[in-house]
């Protein structure tokens, strides 16, 4: 399949993408000025943070951009941002969006009844790459997560895979993920009433090591128009997140599979 997909791609005009990473979006095609992509992916996924249960979900994929020189801003669905290329070496970012609070109804088993809905928030996310070669081949990662309910940080390396500068290929990146203690417990505590409620015991998590990851983008341009991309995710949780009732597995993880139409 992988050979087929290499023949069928479409010579580079010596135009590049921003920077030649899959899991970066770049619809420009190398040129300033407004690019967008539309389509859709499929995803099988954990229904929420430490669940066992899995399912398939339908969301869209694509996004509009504008471009000037080493600068994009970017609308992706409920997220606004700016990325920025600096000294060739550095990729920076930044951007607003929401983060869908967790639902009892997540869980099909009712394993989260009694526990409540969690708040719709917004968050702030910065991040930056730092490329240790000129082409982008490994390169170091970190990003930091902010918002009403708490800090997220993330420090990791990544690897890419392929010859191509237009964003297309695959690419590797293993993080180490640390959470402070509201952040923690957003996801895994449980508070007095919620476990009188639930009948779950009171769970308080303190801040600091929170898992391992894995994380693996394609990407491939079928036409000068049609793109295709897959993601898979594995997150290992630490012993004290698995501590937590709320954590049915030690692990949470997805694969998706999509296709984007650029404009």
């Amino acid at each position: 399949m992988h050979g087929f997909f290499f023949q069928a791609a479409w010579a580079q005009d010596g135009k590049t993408a921003l920077v030649p990473l899959p899991s970066v979006d770049d619809f420009s095609k190398g040129k300033d000025g407004w690019s967008f992509g539309l389509g859709v992916s499929i995803e099988y996924e954990s229904a929420y943070e430490g669940s066992d249960e899995f399912g398939f979900e339908v969301e869209p994929a694509g996004a509009v951009q504008w471009r000037k020189g080493n600068d994009m801003f970017f609308w992706a669905g409920e997220a606004l941002g700016w990325r920025g290329l600096r000294a060739d070496t550095w990729l920076l970012e930044a951007v607003v969006g929401f983060d869908e609070g967790r639902k009892e109804n997540d869980s099909k088993d009712g394993r989260l009844d009694g526990l409540g809905d969690g708040d719709d928030r917004a968050q702030l996310v910065l991040q930056t790459r730092y490329a240790l070669d000129a082409d982008w081949r490994y390169w170091l990662i970190g990003r930091a997560v902010t918002g009403g309910k708490g800090n997220l940080g993330l420090f990791g390396v990544g690897r890419r895979f392929g010859d191509r500068a237009d964003g297309t290929g695959s690419e590797v990146n293993f993080v180490v993920v640390f959470h402070d203690r509201r952040y923690a417990n957003k996801d895994f505590g449980i508070n007095s009433q919620q476990s009188a409620a639930s009948g779950l015991d009171e769970t308080k998590l303190s801040g600091g090591f929170r898992s391992l990851g894995l994380n693996y983008t394609y990407r491939h341009d079928v036409n000068q128009n049609w793109q295709i991309f897959g993601e898979a995710v594995y997150e290992r949780f630490s012993s004290g997140v698995r501590a937590s009732p709320i954590a049915r597995s030690n692990y949470e993880a997805e694969v998706g599979i999509g296709l984007i139409c650029r404009f």
